[in-house]
C-alpha cells in the first residue's frame, strides 16, 4: 500500500496551484483590459450597417462614413495570400514529415521556416516592394498579398509538420498493410487525422497575417475608396487603424478604433467558422 501524501507534499502542491491561478490571472488582465477598452469604443464608433458599406469620408474633420474599403482591402488580400500560402505548408509539412523525415534537405527547410518566424514583419514588406512594387512602379494588393503570405507560410509549415508527427505510426501502418499506397494513406489517413491542428495552425497564420501592418505599408499602401484591384493600391483594417490613431481628429480615432474592432470580430469568425468545420468533418 502506498502511504499517504505528507503535510508537506499536500501544502507544497496548493501553494503551486495558487501560483499558477495567479499567474494566469496576471497574464489575462492585460488581454482582457484591452478587449473590454475595445469593444466599449469600437461599439461607440460603429454607427450601423453603413459603418460596414460606406468608405470614409473624404473630410478627415466629417463624421460618419466607415471602413468598407479597409474590410474589402483585407479580405482580399488574406484570401489570396491563404489560397496560395496555406497549401504550400501543408504540402511542405507533408513532405517533411511523410516523405523526408531526418534527411538534410528536411533540416534545412525547417531550420529556415524557423528562422522566417522570428523575422520582423517589416523585412517581407521590403522584400515585396523590391520584387513586386518596384517592377510594377506601383503599390498594389498583389505585393500586400505576397508580403502576408510569406509570413504565414512558415507558420502553416511548422504546426501542421508538428501535427503531422503526431499522427500515431499504427494508423499509418495498418493502413500501409493493407495494400494502400503512400500517397493515399497520407491522403485519405494521415491528413484527416492530424486536420484539427492544421486547420487551427491555418488560422493562426491568417491571424497573425490580417493584422500586420508594417508589411502593407510598403506593398498595398492605402486607397480611401472601394476597390476590387488587385493591380491598384488598396486599403486594409491594419492601415486604416494605423492612419487613425496618429490622426490629430476625433472622427478619424473613432474609426480606428471600430475597424480594430472589426479586426478582432474577423478574426474570430474565421477561426470559430474553421474549428465548427473541422469538428464536423472529425465528427462523421
Amino acid at each position: 500500500m502506498q502511504a499517504a501524501p505528507s503535510t508537506r507534499r499536500k501544502l507544497t502542491d496548493r501553494t503551486a496551484l495558487v501560483v499558477m491561478a495567479l499567474c494566469i490571472i496576471l497574464s489575462a488582465v492585460p488581454l482582457v483590459s484591452i478587449l473590454i477598452e475595445v469593444i466599449v469604443k469600437g461599439l461607440h464608433a460603429i454607427h450601423g450597417l453603413s459603418f460596414f458599406t460606406q468608405p470614409p469620408p473624404g473630410d478627415p474633420t466629417s463624421k460618419g462614413g466607415g471602413v468598407a474599403n479597409s474590410i474589402i482591402g483585407t479580405v482580399l488580400m488574406v484570401l489570396i495570400a491563404s489560397v496560395v500560402f496555406i497549401p504550400l505548408g501543408i504540402l511542405g509539412a507533408v513532405y517533411l514529415a511523410e516523405f523526408a523525415p531526418g534527411t538534410r534537405l528536411s533540416r534545412t527547410v525547417r531550420f529556415f521556416a524557423e528562422v522566417m518566424t522570428g523575422i520582423p514583419s517589416i523585412l517581407f514588406g521590403v522584400f515585396a516592394y523590391g520584387i513586386v512594387v518596384v517592377y510594377m512602379h506601383h503599390y498594389s494588393a498583389l505585393a500586400g498579398a505576397l508580403a502576408l503570405g510569406m509570413i504565414m507560410w512558415p507558420i502553416v509549415l511548422r504546426t501542421s509538420e508538428e501535427m503531422l508527427l503526431l499522427v500515431p505510426p499504427g494508423i499509418r501502418e495498418a493502413s500501409l498493410a493493407l495494400g494502400t499506397p503512400k500517397w493515399k494513406t497520407v491522403l485519405k489517413v494521415v491528413l484527416p487525422s492530424a486536420s484539427a491542428g492544421i486547420t487551427t495552425g491555418a488560422m493562426l497564420a491568417v491571424s497573425r497575417a490580417a493584422g500586420e501592418t508594417a508589411p502593407l505599408l510598403f506593398t498595398a499602401l492605402d486607397w480611401q475608396f472601394i476597390s476590387y484591384k488587385v493591380t491598384q493600391p488598396i486599403s486594409s483594417l491594419p492601415v486604416a487603424i494605423f492612419n487613425g490613431a496618429t490622426s490629430a481628429y476625433d472622427p478619424q480615432v473613432a474609426r480606428a478604433w471600430g475597424a480594430a474592432l472589426t479586426l478582432i470580430a474577423f478574426v474570430l469568425i474565421l477561426t470559430l467558422a474553421a474549428r465548427y468545420v473541422t469538428n464536423r468533418r472529425s465528427a462523421t
